[in-house]
């Protein structure tokens, strides 16, 4: 990665040959847009199937829910320095999601919604993308994990900063924009159909 004074945007470089460049090129361009794919899809899903006549309101709740548990440490990956406090609150959310991953579905058949074979491979998406990002971060920090586990990170490592050089502006505009559109208005859509319909 390129050097730059604090303060201005972080710049990734294009060398094929520079792994943590590439892996933060990963994460940025492909992991997290890859999110939006089947978090659309899973909400076309809900529809077809009618969640608001079946498992309704509760399981709407649980994907809001789980929505929370992704965005809280993505958010934090996006605007603060990696550290182990943010791989540490990004590990425990991902396992939390999965664990909330698993009660989203017995609601569903609980509530007498079908979720079809299609579906659960869609969520099969969503369960790994997380863990992905989650283990792509540790591999790029394992130095810090190393340190924590050792006790012998400084206590900086357990306070969250602003990161020194901010992502570009562009680029966490359009992701801002993307969540907004493909996955908070439809989801918010879907709890405010099943509401009414309660």
């Amino acid at each position: 990665m390129s050097r730059r004074k604090p303060g201005h945007e972080m710049r990734v470089s294009a060398d094929p040959a520079d792994v943590e460049s590439m892996t933060i090129r990963f994460l940025m361009y492909v992991l997290l847009p890859a999110w939006f794919i089947p978090a659309v899809t899973d909400y076309l899903m809900h529809r077809r199937t009618r969640i608001e006549r079946t498992s309704g309101l509760g399981e709407s709740a649980i994907h809001a829910l789980m929505m929370a548990e992704i965005s809280v440490p993505l958010l934090l990956t996006l605007l603060c320095e990696v550290n182990p406090l943010l791989l540490g609150i990004g590990t425990v959310a991902t396992g939390v999601h999965e664990a909330t991953a698993i009660w989203d579905v017995r609601a569903a058949v609980d509530g007498g919604r079908e979720v079809r074979p299609a579906e659960q491979h869609i969520h099969s998406f969503l369960e790994s993308l997380p863990f992905m990002a989650v283990s792509a971060l540790l591999c790029l920090h394992w130095d810090q994990v190393v340190e924590a586990w050792q006790g012998r990170a400084d206590g900086t490592a357990w306070r969250l900063r602003l990161r020194r050089r901010p992502l570009p502006g562009r680029y966490l505009a359009g992701v801002t924009a993307a969540v907004a559109a493909l996955i908070a208005a439809p989801y918010g859509e879907e709890l405010w159909r099943c509401a009414k319909a309660r």
